[in-house]
């Protein structure tokens, strides 16, 4: 007869099998080794409403999909009733799917849209949709592409999937800035219509759209980082003062009229953050020859973008503040216009202090540019930590064994 499996062990077997790791089709559990909201169900199955008591619907594809399906449901449900219970009356769930506030007085061939406290509604529902998609494209696409080419240890799994994520996002919102870019009087960074026929108070729909799904994407991701959900770095710190510093720029620029130099900092930022995902993705799949070439390609994207682009901008807003119409340059809320003269210092502020930190980790770019000089050193700074914490874990495995 075998002897009874020692307390110990039987306890850690059971801990494996309500792994985090284990993925199901729709995701409802991560592969995230990080820090999440506590599930407090005990003994029982997490559900759709547990996880909306814990907020784990924010790293669950599953519940976030319900979530965003709900106010589509209730939308078309007074679409489809409305006429025969409440004729003339708006659909109360519109502004959670579309834009408000669109001018009246604007033509139908060129419909413009002002901005109003319903937009935090937008944002709100967007917020989720990034959390939907964050966990869709990280666990259920990007990671089981990292397992075909071989890579299993879980932190590098999540890294690989972040990474995934942020060159889907970055592209498809650095091609969208560039298009609306291209539809304004700033295209290629004309700097002077920041300020000219200023207050820019009616946007365009697509740039209305553009700015506030942004918005949400930003706040999502710094929701990340306080709950945790990605592994922090050694620049943890530095994330958060970036974050902080563009949810200030994101809704300074929007509420004072300044959607224009929004849209080209955007660009700025989101451009070289292709290239930098794209070299990490290289980095941890071990392709040297892409990666060396993904990663020169990229310096030379951020140098422009990340330094001479937004040093640009530093210099208008010292500069140029002028060219706003006299008129305008007052605190006058109600006519759209909020550029009293002080405020060139509370643009000016915000902008340098995100180039100090661009500058920083410029200072780690040009380190690993060094580097590439042995590209088989090549690697980013910051992940230095996490591959000596997966060596430790290794380690203390083969040790067990023995």
């Amino acid at each position: 007869m075998s002897q009874p499996m020692p307390p110990e062990k039987l306890h850690k077997r059971r801990k494996r099998v309500g792994s985090p790791h284990h993925v199901d089709p729709l995701g409802s559990n991560t592969s995230q080794s990080t820090t999440v909201p506590a599930n407090k169900t005990r003994g029982r199955e997490a559900t759709f409403w547990s996880d909306l008591r814990s907020a784990r619907w924010i790293v669950n594809p599953a519940s976030s999909f319900k979530l965003l399906m709900i106010p589509v449901v209730l939308y078309l449900t007074w679409e489809t009733l409305a006429p025969y219970v409440a004729h003339g009356l708006s659909n109360p769930f519109r502004p959670l799917l579309f834009l408000s506030y669109p001018i009246p007085s604007s033509s139908e061939s060129d419909v413009r849209y002002r901005k109003g406290y319903l937009d935090l509604v937008f944002i709100a529902y967007h917020v989720i949709f990034f959390s939907f998609t964050r966990q869709l494209i990280t666990v259920n696409l990007s990671q089981p592409i990292a397992r075909h080419f071989g890579i299993k240890r879980a932190t590098k799994l999540d890294r690989f999937g972040e990474q995934g994520y942020a060159v889907v996002y970055f592209t498809v919102m650095g091609a969208w800035g560039y298009r609306i870019m291209h539809q304004l009087p700033t295209y290629w960074y004309r700097a002077e219509y920041f300020w000219i026929d200023y207050p820019h108070w009616d946007m365009k729909p697509e740039l209305k759209r553009y700015y506030l799904m942004h918005t949400a994407y930003w706040f999502q991701q710094f929701v990340v980082l306080l709950l945790r959900l990605e592994k922090p770095r050694k620049d943890y710190s530095e994330l958060v003062a970036h974050h902080l510093v563009t949810l200030w720029l994101i809704g300074w620029s929007y509420l004072v009229n300044l959607t224009l130099i929004g849209n080209a900092i955007y660009m700025s930022m989101d451009i070289p953050d292709v290239f930098l995902a794209m070299s990490k993705i290289f980095n941890y799949l071990q392709f040297t020859r892409a990666k060396l070439v993904t990663f020169i390609v990229f310096l030379g994207i951020w140098t422009y973008f990340r330094h001479y682009l937004n040093i640009m901008i530093l210099w208008s807003v010292w500069t140029e503040f002028e060219l706003v119409p006299e008129v305008s340059r007052v605190w006058a809320p109600e006519t759209g216009a909020w550029l009293a003269p002080w405020m060139q210092y509370q643009i000016f502020i915000p902008i340098l202090l995100l180039q100090l930190l661009n500058i920083f980790w410029y200072y780690f770019i040009l380190r690993i540019a060094l580097r590439s000089l042995n590209p088989s050193t090549m690697t980013d700074d910051r992940s230095d930590d996490e591959e000596d914490d997966d060596d430790d874990d290794d380690d203390a495995n083969n040790q067990k064994r023995n």
